[in-house]
C-alpha cells in the first residue's frame, strides 16, 4: 500500500462489508463498510505501520472507494462510515465531501451513517456536537462505535447524544455468564432507551450471547453468529433458529 500526501493519493486499499442484522424483520439494517488492503488484509495490518498524517490522509480520502463499492454492489441499506472523530471535529469540509460522494453514486442522507469510536479520544465534545449536528438535522445519522471501551462514554452521552451506539465486544463476550457485564449492559441500555437512542450488539458469535441480548429487548446485532465481512462484496447474513421451547414436566 502506498499514501502519498503530496498528491492526495491512495493506493491498494480497499474495503469489506459486514451486515448489521434486524432480527425482528430478519433483514440486514445496514453493512459497515471495513478497511482493507488490496488483498484482505485487515485495517490493523494496513494502518499499524503508518504515521498519524498518513492515517489522516486515508480517513479522508479512502472513504469515496467504499461508497463508489457500496454502489457498485447495489447496496440499498443504510452505509455505516468509519471517521476519525478529529477529523469530524476539526471541518465540517470531511463530511460535506463524504455527503457530496455519495449522492453522486445515488446514496440518500438517511442512508449515510458516521461511525466514531469512544477509545479514540474526542479532545472536545461539544465542538464535535456542534460540528455534526447540522447534518443530522439533514438525516445524517451517527453512531458511537466499542461503547464500554473508554473512559468517555458516559461524557459522550451526556454532552451528545448520538442516533446509535454499539456496545464494545468485550462486554458483549459470554456475557450469558458473567453478571457485572450483565448489569453494566442494562445500565448502559436503560441509559440509551431514555435517551432515544438504539443499541447494536456488536461481535456476537455465540447462541447464548445472541439469546441473552434477545431477552433483554435488543434488535440490532453485529457479528460473525450472523455474517463474517465479505471482501468487495455484501454478504447475505443467516439467522438463528426460533429457540426450542423447554418443556416442563
Amino acid at each position: 500500500m502506498r499514501v502519498d500526501t503530496r498528491t492526495c493519493a491512495v493506493a491498494g486499499l480497499s474495503y469489506a462489508f459486514q451486515p448489521i442484522v434486524d432480527i425482528t424483520n430478519r433483514l440486514p439494517y445496514a453493512y459497515e463498510a471495513l478497511l482493507r488492503g488490496a488483498r484482505n488484509e485487515p485495517a490493523g495490518v494496513i494502518l499499524g505501520a503508518l504515521d498519524e498524517e498518513s492515517i489522516e490522509t486515508i480517513d479522508k480520502l479512502a472513504r469515496p472507494r467504499a461508497i463508489a463499492l457500496a454502489a457498485q454492489l447495489g447496496l440499498g441499506t443504510r452505509l455505516h462510515l468509519n471517521f476519525q472523530p478529529r477529523s469530524l471535529a476539526s471541518s465540517n469540509a470531511v463530511i460535506e465531501q463524504t455527503l457530496a460522494v455519495a449522492q453522486r453514486h445515488g446514496f440518500d442522507n438517511e442512508q449515510v451513517v458516521l461511525e466514531v469510536t469512544e477509545t479514540q479520544v474526542i479532545d472536545d465534545q461539544r465542538r464535535f456536537a456542534d460540528a455534526i449536528n447540522e447534518f443530522r438535522a439533514e438525516g445524517v445519522m451517527v453512531a458511537i462505535d466499542d461503547f464500554g471501551a473508554g473512559y468517555s462514554g458516559l461524557n459522550l452521552l451526556a454532552n451528545f447524544q448520538p442516533d446509535l451506539v454499539k456496545l464494545d465486544m468485550e462486554l458483549v463476550r459470554g456475557i450469558a455468564h458473567h453478571g457485572p457485564r450483565q448489569a453494566i449492559v442494562r445500565a448502559i441500555r436503560q441509559a440509551c432507551n431514555d435517551l432515544g437512542i438504539d443499541v447494536i450488539a456488536e461481535g456476537v458469535e455465540t447462541l447464548e450471547e445472541f439469546y441473552w441480548f434477545e431477552d433483554e429487548g435488543v434488535t440490532l446485532f453485529q457479528g460473525y453468529l450472523f455474517a463474517r465481512p465479505g471482501f468487495e462484496c455484501l454478504p447475505s447474513p443467516s439467522f438463528p433458529n426460533v429457540r426450542p421451547m423447554i418443556r416442563v414436566l
